[in-house]
């Protein structure tokens, strides 16, 4: 049996004018059948007249040029409206002259260049077939060749329309490939962004921290340490960050999620902030973005800390709910940094950005005390 499938695949596959042409050889096979004599397109009402050799040719030259109707329409056009002329001239009212219709709305649809020369010139040429079929004998009156005019502005118009549909839609699917390309850049800074700040503010925090601990080996040297640890552990969330822009590689695997929470506040306090951490409720199997945007909101947090309140007590509370995932991120008062929690706010925004594409709530605001604290509503369940 033949696959359906792989055939018309196949068909796809084939040049347009390959598709075309057996489309205008259909037509003249169909006219060619002695129960479609006749069955054409009137202009005039002249008598029909039997076929002969000139009739065969007409065929072809209204047929044929089918092929090229969305390579060469204008081309194409010609070839049919001289076909056309003949058919009507010579009265043979073929099955082939319904092909004209078919020809305009090609080329309203395809035609680039000399869109309106191309109507000036077939307007003007229909003026003189209609006084050569009058002089014929054409028993037609006025209005039946103005209503005939009018149907072939119709079908230039159906082309016309259907052009303007099609340039409508890829300026549609242009403008949405911008937008999804605008939104990935932002995606890759803001990842960028929680991963090298949070990193970079620690490794400063305890490089600061070893200058004055010169005096005390041990002490120094575990800083150092530290810092060598956050430097590796910023290379490879570097690294994987550049792993998920690959085109291949699954974005859902290997992202940050609230499982990771201890580590992120270990890596925090070693960095000589203390962070008293809490977990209450249980985690769902799946609970898809959330998670992750629970762990982001929890980094930005911290960085947060230790950029402007350095030493200050910080508590990091979260409670899993079946249907939401609760955060609340606090410090007691300013420590050694400035005053500004939020510092540019690039993070904060982005923060409230992601909780709200999930359905849910942010909230970054100052405590009477000097600190600061974070909240986050995020609804669980969401798709990955």
């Amino acid at each position: 049996m033949i696959d359906l499938r792989r055939a018309t695949d196949l068909w796809r596959r084939c040049d347009v004018v390959v598709r075309d042409l057996l489309f205008g050889l259909l037509l003249a096979v169909a006219s060619l059948l002695p129960a479609l004599h006749g069955k054409g397109t009137q202009v005039g009402d002249l008598p029909a007249r039997p076929f002969d050799a000139l009739a065969y040719a007409v065929i072809a030259l209204e047929c044929l040029p089918l092929a090229v109707r969305r390579r060469w329409p204008a081309v194409c056009l010609a070839l049919v409206s001289l076909g056309f002329v003949l058919d009507q001239l010579r009265a043979y009212h073929l099955f082939a002259s319904n092909v004209l219709p078919i020809a305009l709305i090609s080329a309203g649809a395809h035609l680039e260049r000399h869109r309106r020369v191309t109507v000036v010139l077939l307007s003007v040429a229909y003026v003189p077939l209609a006084l050569a079929l009058d002089r014929l004998g054409a028993t037609e009156r006025v209005e039946g060749y103005v209503v005939f005019y009018l149907a072939l502005v119709l079908a230039w118009g159906i082309g016309a329309w259907l052009r303007s549909t099609r340039a409508a839609e890829a300026e549609r699917r242009r403008h949405l490939a911008e937008a999804t390309r605008a939104a990935e850049r932002t995606r890759i800074a803001r990842e960028l962004h929680d991963v090298v700040t949070h990193h970079v503010t620690a490794m400063v925090v305890q490089a600061e921290a070893a200058r004055y601990l010169t005096a005390v080996p041990e002490r120094l040297d575990a800083t150092v340490s530290a810092v060598t640890d956050t430097g590796r552990r910023a290379i490879a969330d570097l690294r994987h960050m550049l792993d998920l822009l690959k085109a291949d590689h699954d974005t859902d695997v290997g992202l940050p999620s609230a499982g990771e929470l201890h580590t992120l506040v270990e890596q925090t306090r070693r960095a000589g902030q203390p962070v008293e951490f809490a977990e209450a409720g249980s985690r769902a199997e799946s609970a898809g973005s959330a998670e992750f945007v629970t762990y982001r909101v929890v980094q930005e947090a911290l960085t947060n800390a230790l950029k402007h309140a350095h030493g200050s007590p910080t508590v990091v509370q979260v409670r899993y709910g079946e249907k939401e995932i609760s955060v609340v991120v606090g410090t007691d008062g300013p420590g050694s940094g400035a005053a500004s929690p939020g510092g540019s706010g690039r993070g904060l925004a982005g923060l409230r950005e992601r909780v709200e594409a999930l359905g849910g709530e942010f909230g970054a605001d100052r405590q009477a005390g000097g600190g600061f604290v974070v909240r986050a509503r995020i609804p669980a369940g969401g798709p990955s």
